[in-house]
């Protein structure tokens, strides 16, 4: 599978994500330090929002995308925060069918090259607190 840039014929597409977590983090702060803590909900809690791409808040996204027959099964779309000199990412997707087949990590790793391609200084993301599948994906990434 090969990973392609996406145009702006992509700008404005709305996208939803959705996640099932029996977990969630609860954040604990001492004067300058923050640590979280993995709970159980005692129930299984089911999340939907959406999200549009290529959105006029991001400063020169980029999107990467992989399609299999003309479908798109994944994509990550990254900004350069040019104030900071860091790298965003706003937004990772893959399709419910592809999921566990390194398809997320492919699409991940393009960041992080990116990431390397622009000199940035650090990249950021961020998810749900209750998103555990998500915050386990990142961290086996490096991202902390």
């Amino acid at each position: 599978m090969e990973i392609i840039q996406g145009t702006d014929e992509y700008k404005g597409k709305e996208i939803v994500f959705h996640y099932t977590s029996e977990y969630y983090y609860e954040a604990y702060v001492d004067d300058f330090s923050v640590r979280f803590v993995r709970k159980p909900f005692g129930h299984e809690v089911h999340k939907e929002f959406k999200s549009t791409l290529l959105e006029d808040w991001l400063e020169n996204p980029e999107l990467y995308m992989i399609k299999e027959a003309d479908e798109l099964v994944g994509f990550i779309e990254i900004s350069l925060e040019s104030w900071n000199h860091r790298l965003r990412i706003s937004n990772i997707w893959v399709s419910d069918s592809k999921r566990h087949q390194g398809i997320g990590s492919k699409l991940m790793n393009k960041g992080i090259e990116r990431a390397g391609e622009l000199g940035v200084r650090a990249i950021v993301l961020e998810t749900q607190s209750c998103n555990d599948k998500a915050i386990s994906f990142y961290k086996k990434h490096g991202f902390t």
